[in-house]
């Protein structure tokens, strides 16, 4: 039996989704409740790579009193270090980078990113977190490089 060919495709592009993340710490930073949220992000392509990404987020309080209901500030912070042996899979190794991972910062338009570059005359990993907007980008990203073996 043949699978339909958009079954396929659904099956083949859930193996290349970007990673998924786990709160590891929430830290409450004023009074009306806004928090550093702290996740941890395995590399879904790098085994032995783990990051950790803390972002903004703004609570029912500050959206009310800001007027932006949709959307969280860009600013992001990773540190990305070995916790087991290195075991590079089937990385991209353009300049452009890879997605890691990626979670919506707005309704629609914004998403922070962790994105891997591959640093093969420094033999490294750089590793971006970084806002995507659809109109203005964003200049705020942070940077984390892991030395390869």
């Amino acid at each position: 039996m043949r699978l339909p060919t958009t079954v396929t495709a659904l099956c083949l592009s859930l193996t290349t989704l970007p990673a998924t993340a786990d709160v590891v710490g929430k830290v409450s930073v004023d009074w009306v409740g806004n928090d550093i949220i702290v996740e941890a992000i395995p590399d879904p392509k790098v085994q032995g790579v783990t990051c950790h990404l803390a972002y903004f987020d703004r609570s029912l309080i500050d959206r009310l009193s800001q007027g932006n209901w949709f959307e969280d500030p860009s600013y992001s912070a990773v540190d990305c270090t070995r916790t087991g042996p290195i075991t590079l899979g089937d990385i991209d190794k353009g300049r452009d980078g890879e997605a890691v991972f990626s979670e919506g910062r707005s309704l629609i338009f914004k998403s922070l990113k962790l994105t891997r570059i591959y640093d093969a005359k420094n033999n490294a990993l750089i590793y971006l977190a970084h806002a995507s907007e659809v109109t203005q980008g964003s200049g705020k990203m942070s940077l984390s490089v892991v030395p390869l073996p």
